[in-house]
């Protein structure tokens, strides 16, 4: 069964030892492994990276380690919630929002392993994985490769494998799923979640239940992630521009890499992870209330968006944004005058005023207040 899913599963226990000798001598893992074990001399950072003999060895003697320097390092303080409801011994899929390329699923599995959950196998697309160092660190890390830019037949077949391996994680090796609510990040702070993304599950139904019954055996969680300070916010304007001038955007050969490094060292304030119940009651109401699968489809879209938005923790920066964006003060309680000064400083030095990138700015910042309490317009 296991090389059925080759192209696209994580390595096997025994896959391991081989591949990390392949990407020890890389600049990219010598210097992750620098960072988290700064104790160390090289050869003993080495000797630690080729004592890990499973998967599980890897995420939490290596990744765990670097995961959490970085959140002493780069955040003042990381809290999260709902994950003592869930039970140890089942696979949930967490369909959530996506801000940053690596942190989102790492942070996750920080807060999974505190709370003796099992780590995830995460969906990752293969845009970030050109360089075949990035790909074995990928798949050592228990990423599903998601293959994009597939023409339309082998785009369907590969989707199926994925709703399959999925199905396989949660029913046979009760493993958490990470998925991003939508293809790529949301760079505009506006989270909605795409039909497709939950079609592509539904792909693996069997003949004998409906897709929505079908849904309810993953255990689908809805989650939030969210930073006080993005980041990469600086790094995401340049595409915000081009998208409200209708100008196609394309990315330097350089900019994945770069928000990656950033994502991981750069300064995020508070970072709060919130999951929530498993949507069992939701899906049966939703199937109940619409025939066809579009419009079910449709509904558990808007279903997630809704709990992700109420679940989105908003920090002072966020209220800001909103009252300059609108040129209210309706939110002036929820933030004081050196926080106010701190984001207008941070705004002027990522943006220019004469051109669209502070509305861009505010937007990112603003649109997490709009969702939760405005309604989902």
């Amino acid at each position: 069964m296991t090389d059925y899913f080759k192209s696209i599963r994580p390595f096997n226990d025994n896959e391991v030892p081989k591949a990390l000798l392949q990407i020890k001598d890389t600049p990219l893992i010598q210097a992750m492994m620098a960072y988290a074990f700064p104790e160390d001399t090289p050869a003993q950072r080495v000797e630690r990276l080729l004592a890990c003999q499973k998967v599980s060895d890897f995420q939490v003697d290596i990744m765990y380690q670097v995961v959490t320097k970085a959140i002493e390092k780069s955040i003042t303080e990381f809290t999260c919630d709902g994950f003592s409801a869930l039970d140890p011994k089942k696979g949930y899929v967490f369909v959530s929002n996506h801000r940053d390329i690596i942190l989102d699923t790492s942070l996750l599995n920080v807060a999974l392993h505190d709370n003796h959950l099992s780590m995830t196998a995460s969906a990752m697309g293969d845009n970030l994985l050109k360089k075949k160092y990035l790909k074995i660190l990928a798949m050592l890390n228990r990423n599903i490769v998601i293959y994009r830019s597939l023409p339309p037949r082998e785009a369907l077949e590969h989707s199926k494998l994925v709703s399959e391996y999925i199905h396989h994680c949660i029913s046979e090796e009760h493993r958490n799923v990470w998925i991003a609510q939508r293809e790529g990040r949301t760079k505009n702070g506006d989270d909605r979640t795409q039909q497709g993304v939950l079609k592509m599950l539904t792909l693996n139904t069997p003949q004998s239940v409906t897709p929505l019954q079908y849904l309810k055996t993953l255990n689908i969680v809805p989650m939030s992630i969210s930073y006080e300070f993005d980041p990469t916010d600086v790094l995401k304007l340049p595409a915000l521009i081009a998208q409200h001038n209708g100008v196609e955007y394309v990315k330097s050969k350089k900019e994945d890499f770069e928000n990656i490094i950033q994502g991981l060292i750069g300064q995020k304030g508070r970072v709060h992870i919130s999951v929530g119940q498993p949507f069992y009651e939701q899906i049966d109401t939703i199937e109940a209330a619409h025939q066809h699968l579009n419009k079910q489809l449709q509904a558990l879209a808007e279903c997630l968006d809704r709990a992700i938005h109420q679940q989105y923790k908003l920090f002072p920066a966020n209220y800001i944004a909103y009252d300059l964006l609108n040129n209210t003060s309706i939110y002036k309680d929820c933030y004081n005058e050196k926080e106010f000064r701190q984001f207008e400083r941070r705004m002027n030095n990522r943006s220019k005023s004469e051109d669209l990138s502070q509305e861009k700015f505010l937007e990112m910042y603003a649109n997490p207040v709009k969702n939760k309490f405005d309604g989902n317009q």
